[in-house]
């Protein structure tokens, strides 16, 4: 086996369950989900060639990732013509609450669900954020992987916590056209 080989199977096998989320943040269907997904393998495996150990495996893992993934999105907007929001959109865009009165094991995966979608509506830059935030990532880790820096990555971690949880509050899970 060669060392990208072995490079890609250490990411699998470390970051395989983050990848996953990541694409189920990115793509609601399960067939598009996949081919996210295969996507990320691919270029992962193919980035291994270059990786010279200048940043964590954790932080090339997740910049590769997320730059497949951002890529993938606009390429699916061309051909789909998504209607996606920055955080600013979604601060002007309020709605009456909504209450769920559902059974607690149903209402969790149903918040999920929702929170999910929230994020999917995002735009790819502020969707890359909070998908690295909600995978434990502190603001300097993120700020290395997107390129900006950390105090930025902060702010705009605090901003798109603040109005998705304002749009879950008000069950706002709907298209925003």
């Amino acid at each position: 086996m060669s060392a990208q080989d072995d490079l890609y199977r250490k990411a699998v096998n470390e970051y395989g369950a983050a990848l996953e989320r990541l694409a189920r943040v990115y793509e609601a269907g399960p067939e598009d989900r996949r081919d996210l997904l295969q996507e990320i393998h691919i270029a992962l495996w193919h980035s291994f060639a270059g990786f010279d150990e200048r940043c964590s495996l954790r932080t090339w893992v997740y910049r590769v990732a997320h730059n497949i993934a951002v890529t993938h999105i606009y390429r699916s907007r061309k051909t789909k013509r998504l209607n996606l929001l920055s955080i600013e959109d979604l601060e002007e865009n309020e709605k009456p609450a909504v209450s769920n009165p559902a059974v607690a094991a149903v209402e969790s995966q149903l918040l999920l669900r929702q929170l999910y979608e929230l994020i999917r509506r995002l735009n790819p830059a502020d969707r890359q954020i909070i998908t690295l935030y909600l995978e434990g990532l502190d603001a300097a880790s993120i700020g290395e992987i997107t390129g900006i820096s950390p105090g930025y990555a902060a702010t705009k971690i605090h901003r798109i916590k603040r109005i998705l949880a304002e749009r879950f509050r008000n069950g706002d899970n709907h298209d925003y056209q």
